[in-house]
C-alpha cells in the first residue's frame, strides 16, 4: 500500500488487528528488514503492526538532490538534504492515513532516532516509544574503527555484491553471542535489492542523522512510558547510547542485552516482544 505525505510517497504495510504499533527501520534498510515472523509475534499479543519504507528507500520517493556527507559534516547547510524532522513528519503523515491518532511506536538504530524526534515533535501521536540500538547523539555511542569501516563501504555494483556486501556488514556489526544466519541476511539484501538498490539515498538518510542536533535535554521532557533496548556487544551505536537514551527519558526501562550487536537476535525475540506488549499494555 502507499501513501502521499507533503509530496513523499510513503509504502507501507499493515498486520493483525489491536493496539496500533509502528515500526521504523534503520538507516539503509527496507522494511522488509522487519521480519514477518516477529511481526506475527506482536500481533498474537494484540497488536495491529504496521511497518513502512522511510523516504529514500525500498518503494517510498527517493528525493535526489545532494548527498556529500563531507560537505554536510563542515558545516554546509545545503548539502542537508532532509533532517530527521522531516522523517518523523512522514511518520506522522502515515499515522494520519493509518486513522491512528495516536500510536505506539518502536525504532530501531536510525528509526530509534526518528522515534524519538516523533515523540519530542509530536508527544500526542506517541503512546509509548521503544527505543532500540539507539542514541540522542552520535557523539555518546561513537562507533568502532571496524564498523563505520562496514558502513561507509564501495557500493555494490550489481544483486550479487549487494548479497556479499551485507553478510560482510553483518558479520562486522551483528550479535557476537549469537548464531549469525546468513541465509536470512542474503534473503532480505537480496529482495531489498530487487525492491530498490539506491546507496546514494542510504547517504542522505546518513547526513540527516549526522546533522540531528543532541536530543538529550528534549528527551527529558516526554511524559510517555518508554523502553530501551540495546546490546552490551553493539559496534556501531555503543551501548552508552542505550543508556543515555534511558537516562534522559524520565521513568525509562532500560533493557541491556549480552552478546547482542547492532541486530535483532531471533533468540531475543519473545523477550522483546514480551518487553513491548508489556510497555503497550500499560496504555492500551
Amino acid at each position: 500500500m502507499r501513501t502521499t505525505v507533503h509530496g513523499i510517497d510513503i509504502e507501507y504495510e499493515v498486520f493483525g488487528t489491536g493496539r496500533p504499533l509502528l515500526l521504523i527501520m534503520g538507516l539503509g534498510m527496507q522494511m522488509v528488514a522487519w521480519d514477518e515472523e516477529f511481526i506475527e509475534l506482536l500481533v498474537a499479543e494484540g497488536h495491529q503492526v504496521a511497518r513502512f519504507d522511510n523516504r529514500d528507500i525500498g518503494l517510498s520517493t527517493h528525493v535526489g538532490g545532494p548527498a556529500d556527507l563531507m560537505a554536510a559534516l563542515g558545516g554546509d547547510a545545503s548539502a542537508v538534504p532532509y533532517t530527521l524532522e522531516d522523517m518523523a513528519a512522514d511518520t506522522a503523515g502515515l499515522l494520519d492515513t493509518l486513522g491512528w491518532a495516536s500510536a505506539h511506536v518502536a525504532g530501531v538504530s536510525m528509526g530509534g532516532m526518528i522515534a524519538q524526534t516523533l515523540a519530542i515533535t509530536a508527544p500526542e501521536r506517541v503512546r509509548s516509544l521503544t527505543s532500540i540500538s539507539s542514541t540522542p547523539a552520535l557523539a555518546l555511542a561513537s562507533p568502532t574503527d571496524a564498523a563505520m569501516a562496514a558502513l561507509l563501504g564501495t557500493p555494490a555494483r550489481n544483486r550479487d555484491e549487494a548479497i556479499q556486501r551485507a553478510l560482510e556488514v553483518f558479520q562486522v556489526i551483528g550479535s557476537p553471542g549469537y548464531p549469525s544466519e546468513p541465509d536470512w541476511i542474503a534473503r532480505i539484501a537480496g529482495v531489498s535489492y530487487d525492491r530498490c538498490y539506491d546507496p546514494v539515498g542510504s547517504t542522505r538518510q546518513l547526513i540527516a542523522i549526522m546533522a540531528a542536533p543532541d536530543r538529550t535535554e528534549r528527551l527529558r521532557e516526554l511524559n510517555m512510558p518508554a523502553l530501551v533496548i540495546h546490546g552490551d556487544g553493539d559496534p556501531l551505536i555503543t551501548s552508552p547510547g542505550g543508556v543515555a537514551t534511558a537516562d534522559a527519558i524520565p521513568g525509562a526501562k532500560l533493557l541491556t542485552y549480552p552478546g547482542m550487536g547492532h541486530d535483532l537476535p531471533r533468540p531475543l525475540w519473545p523477550e522483546f516482544v514480551a518487553a513491548i506488549t508489556e510497555l503497550t499494555g500499560r496504555v492500551g
